[in-house]
């Protein structure tokens, strides 16, 4: 079984990430206090996969303890959860416009150059081109219907920044933001933010969620400038074996 879902845990093998990194991939979400029969099932599943990301949410002792006594994991991200709630005060300023399933395109992909990699902090992630995860995961979303772009222009109509989202049920979720560089300090991020949030009330939307990296303040006191407030932590573990051939049905 490659799948365990309830209340408390999730367990699930990560089809994309085994073909991108090359060795079997699977996460698990422990969203509360693990039962000691529920830990030793999880644990007989660590040992099909030879990358295992654990989510710890709220960053629940108990769990950690388990996770630091039990397996040789390392805490490799905190992940700080924000949200707003959607106000209908948002406007869209003519020099932003919102593209649904956007074509791929290159001035975006380039802007898309983040200092925060949780992707090369890990060395394994690193070498098996963790510093590639970005791009692709915006190249995999061009074409696509479940996913919006917001871009910002300039006078010379030229692409300064960028935000990319999506909806699920009535929360819509930031997944990636980018200002150009030489555009910085300008506001433009905080209009990407007021045109999210203006699309995000005419789809019904109640709130607005993202995660950045405890370590990125500058995105943390960005989010918080704009809005929104912090609701989660929660500490990311990584756990490699890569002795071991991995359970090729998650492929």
């Amino acid at each position: 079984m490659n799948k365990i879902s309830g209340i408390d845990v999730t367990f699930s093998a990560l089809k994309w990430d085994t073909n991108f990194f090359k060795v079997s991939c699977a996460k698990v979400v422990l969203r509360k206090p693990v039962s000691e029969d529920t830990w030793n099932e999880l644990k007989k599943k660590f040992a099909d996969y030879q990358f295992v990301s654990i989510e710890n949410r709220n960053s629940e002792p108990k769990n950690a303890q388990l996770i630091g006594k039990d397996t040789h994991a390392f805490l490799a991200d905190v992940n700080i959860q924000l949200s707003k709630k959607v106000s209908r005060k948002s406007s869209l300023l003519e020099n932003i416009q919102i593209y649904q399933a956007l074509e791929y395109n290159e001035e975006v992909l380039e802007l898309g150059k983040f200092h925060f990699y949780k992707f090369i902090e890990d060395p394994e992630l690193a070498k098996r081109g963790g510093e590639q995860v970005y791009r692709q995961w915006m190249i995999n979303s061009f074409g696509k219907k479940d996913k919006y772009y917001a871009l910002f222009f300039n006078e010379k109509n030229r692409i300064d920044g960028f935000l990319l989202f999506s909806f699920r049920d009535s929360l819509c979720l930031i997944e990636l933001i980018a200002v150009s560089g030489a555009s910085s300090n300008r506001g433009i991020g905080s209009n990407l933010i007021n045109a999210v949030e203006f699309k995000a009330y005419q789809d019904h939307c109640d709130e607005i969620q993202v995660g950045t990296q405890v370590r990125n303040h500058i995105a943390i006191n960005f989010y918080h400038k704009v809005g929104f407030k912090q609701t989660g932590c929660h500490q990311i573990y990584h756990l490699w074996q890569l002795s071991k051939k991995g359970d090729q049905e998650a492929i």
